[in-house]
C-alpha cells in the first residue's frame, strides 16, 4: 500500500498537466479562432468603402459627365464586391458559432466531471454555475459581441481614409474614436464592482430556489410558500438593486456616448460643407466622408453596448479555468480491470473541512471478497462519512481505502466505477427510466439483460413489472413519482448492477417495509455468495444477520473492529443490541 500511496502525487501531477494541456489548447484554438476573424473583418472594412466611394463617385464624375457608361461600370464593381461582402460576412458569423461550439465541445465532458467534483466539495450551485459559464461563453460567439473590437481594431482604415480627404476629417473621427473608447472604459470602472455583486446574488438566489423546490410537496403541505416566497423576494430584491445601479450608470455612459457620436457625425457633416464652400473638397466627398465617420464610430459605439459581455464572458472564462484546475487533481487516469482481492483501510483519518477533530481517527481493517462487514455507532459518529470514503467519493485527511491494492479515491472512475456498488442516504435516482437507473445510465453499450439480473438480485423485478412501462417508465420531474422504498428498492439494484467487487449500502433498509427488508438481506447472501466485499451501515438489525465482521464506531473517534461475535460479545449483547439506537448519521 505504501507504493500506492507514494504513486498518489505522480498521478496528480499527469491529471494536473492534462487538465493545464486543455485549458492551453482550448486558448490557442480560441486565438486561431479570433485570428481567422480577425483577418476576415479586414477584408469587410476594405469592402465596406464601397458605397462611400460609389457615392463619391457617382456624385463627382457620373453627374457632370452625365455617362451611362461610367454609372453601369461603377455599379456593377460595387454590385459585385457587395455581394462578395455579404459572402464574408456570412463566412465570418460562421466562423464566430464554429468556434463557440469548439469550445463547448472541447470543454463539455471536462467541465462536466469538474462540477460533479466541485458538487462533491462545495455543493451544487458552484458546480451548476460552472456549466452556464460555458454556455455563455458559446453565447457570447454567437451573438457577435465578439467581433465588436475587430471591426474596431481596422478603423484605423477608415481614418486614413477620411485623412485622405483632408486631414480634418482623419483628426475629427481619431479624436471621436478616442472619447467613445473613453466613455466605455468609463462605463466599466463606474459599474463593475455592481454588476459583480449582482452576479453573486444572482447565484445564491438559483441555489436557494433549485434546493427548495426539491422539497416542493413538505412545502406547499405545511403552508410555506408564504414566507419561502418572501425570502426569495428579498434575495432578488437584493441582486436587482446591484444589478440596475450597475444597468443604470451603464446605460448613462452609453446615452453619452451615442449622443457624441451623433454630435461628431454632425460637425464632420459641417466641416464637410465648410470645405465645400471653400473650394477644398468636393460635395462627394463630403457625402462619402459623413458615411465613413458613421462607420469609423460605430465599432466603438457597439464596443461601449457589450462591453458588459465582454466582461461577463472574460469573467466566465476565468471561473472555466479555476473550475478545470481544481478538478480531480488526484485522480489517476490509466483505467483498471475488475479489482481482485479485499478491502483494506489503513490509517484513514478524515476531519470535515474547517474542523480541526477529527470525526474518524486512524482506522485499519480490512475484509475479504465473500465477507460482509456491518458498520455500526451513534448519530454522528461517522458511518455515513466513512460510506462515503469507501465509495471513493470524498477524500481522507490521510491513510486510505484500497480495493484489490488500488485506492478507491484515486483510481481512474469510469473503469473502477464500474466495479463499485453504492447507496448513499439520499438515493438520487437520476431523470430518465427505470433502465436508465438501474444500468447507470450505460444502456447504449451494455446488454438489457445485465439490468434484469441486477433488478432479480435486489428483489424488484416483480415491483418493476407492475409499473405502467415496466424498465422503460420514466421517473424524475413531472413524471411517474415512486415511494421512499420503491427509490431505495431501485437504487440498491444499480448498486447490485454489473456484479460490483465492492458494495457499500448505507441504511439499506431505512424506508422498507418486512418484505422489502427480506429481499435486502437476500441481496447481501447473494453478493456475499459472488465474492463481492459488502459493507452495510445499518441501525435495524435484521440486514446484519449476515455479517462476518463488525467496526463499531464510537464519538470523537473512537472504534472497535472485529469479528461479529467478538464485537457483539464486547460490548454486550447480540447484532440487535449492537445496532439499538443506531437512528442515521448526518455525518
Amino acid at each position: 500500500m505504501d507504493d500506492k500511496a507514494q504513486d498518489e502525487p505522480m498521478a496528480a501531477d499527469t491529471a494536473r498537466s492534462q487538465r493545464d494541456a486543455l485549458v492551453a489548447g482550448s486558448r490557442r484554438a480560441m486565438l486561431r479562432g479570433i485570428v481567422y476573424v480577425g483577418l476576415l473583418s479586414a477584408v469587410l472594412n476594405l469592402l465596406q468603402l464601397l458605397v462611400p466611394l460609389y457615392m463619391m463617385q457617382v456624385h463627382d464624375r457620373v453627374l457632370s459627365s452625365r455617362s451611362m457608361d461610367t454609372l453601369t461600370l461603377l455599379t456593377l464593381l460595387t454590385v459585385g464586391g457587395l455581394l462578395l461582402l455579404g459572402l464574408l460576412e456570412f463566412l465570418r458569423g460562421a466562423a464566430l458559432l464554429t468556434l463557440g461550439a469548439q469550445f463547448l465541445r472541447r470543454l463539455n465532458l471536462p467541465l462536466v466531471e469538474a462540477a460533479l467534483h466541485a458538487s462533491l466539495r462545495e455543493g451544487s450551485a458552484k458546480a451548476s454555475q460552472a456549466l452556464r459559464d460555458l454556455t455563455e461563453i458559446r453565447g457570447f460567439f454567437a451573438n457577435g459581441a465578439a467581433g465588436a473590437p475587430l471591426e474596431a481594431a481596422w478603423s484605423p482604415i477608415f481614418m486614413l481614409a477620411l485623412a485622405s480627404f483632408h486631414p480634418l476629417y482623419g483628426l475629427i473621427a481619431l479624436l471621436s474614436s478616442l472619447l467613445i473608447l473613453a466613455f466605455s472604459l468609463l462605463g466599466d470602472l463606474v459599474s463593475k464592482s455592481f454588476i459583480k455583486e449582482s452576479n453573486a446574488a444572482q447565484v445564491e438566489v438559483y441555489a436557494s430556489v433549485g434546493a427548495s423546490l426539491r422539497h416542493a410537496e413538505a412545502i406547499d403541505s405545511m403552508g410555506m410558500i408564504g414566507p419561502l416566497g418572501r425570502r426569495w423576494q428579498a434575495m432578488q430584491v437584493r441582486a436587482d438593486g446591484y444589478f440596475a445601479i450597475g444597468m443604470r450608470r451603464n446605460k448613462m455612459i452609453s446615452a453619452a456616448s451615442k449622443t457624441v457620436r451623433y454630435g461628431m457625425q454632425i460637425a464632420a457633416l459641417a466641416l464637410g460643407a465648410i470645405l465645400v464652400i471653400g473650394g477644398n473638397v468636393s460635395p462627394g466627398t463630403m457625402m462619402a466622408a459623413s458615411i465613413l465617420m458613421a462607420r469609423t464610430l460605430q465599432p466603438f459605439d457597439s464596443m461601449v453596448e457589450n462591453w458588459r459581455q465582454w466582461r461577463g464572458a472574460r469573467a466566465a472564462w476565468g471561473r472555466v479555468r479555476e473550475a478545470l484546475a481544481t478538478e480531480g487533481a488526484e485522480r489517476d487516469t490509466t483505467p483498471l480491470p475488475k479489482p481482485e482481492g479485499g478491502l483494506v483501510v489503513e490509517k484513514l483519518v478524515y476531519a470535515v473541512p474547517g474542523s480541526t477533530s477529527p470525526i474518524l481517527k486512524s482506522l485499519d481493517f480490512s475484509v475479504l471478497p465473500g465477507e460482509v462487514l456491518g458498520v455500526v455507532g451513534p448519530s454522528a459518529a461517522g458511518k455515513s462519512t466513512l460510506a462515503r470514503l469507501l465509495a471513493g467519493v470524498a477524500k481522507p485527511n490521510s491513510g486510505g481505502a484500497y480495493l484489490g491494492g488500488h485506492n478507491v479515491y484515486t483510481a481512474e472512475r469510469q473503469s473502477f466505477g464500474r466495479w463499485i456498488g453504492y447507496l448513499p442516504q439520499s438515493v438520487g435516482l437520476l431523470d430518465g427510466t427505470i433502465r436508465d437507473n438501474i444500468a447507470r445510465l450505460r444502456t447504449e453499450e451494455d446488454d438489457p439483460a445485465d439490468t434484469v439480473r441486477a433488478a432479480r438480485l435486489a428483489g424488484v423485478h416483480d415491483m418493476i413489472g407492475r409499473m405502467p412501462l415496466g424498465y422503460d417508465t420514466r421517473i424524475g420531474d413531472a413524471r411517474l413519482n415512486l415511494s421512499g422504498g420503491q427509490m431505495q428498492r431501485i437504487g440498491i439494484a444499480r448498486a447490485v448492477y454489473g456484479e460490483p467487487a465492492l458494495v457499500v449500502l448505507d441504511e439499506p433498509n431505512a424506508h422498507l417495509d418486512v418484505e422489502g427488508e427480506q429481499a435486502v438481506v437476500r441481496a447481501i447472501a447473494r453478493l456475499k455468495a459472488a465474492g463481492a466485499v459488502v459493507v452495510v451501515i445499518a441501525h435495524r438489525a435484521a440486514v446484519l444477520q449476515a455479517a462476518d465482521k463488525l467496526l463499531m464506531l464510537g464519538r470523537d473517534g473512537a472504534w472497535q473492529f472485529g469479528p461479529a461475535e467478538a464485537v457483539t460479545a464486547a460490548v454486550g449483547g447480540p447484532a440487535e443490541r449492537v445496532a439499538l439506537n443506531n437512528a442515521g448519521d448526518a455525518a
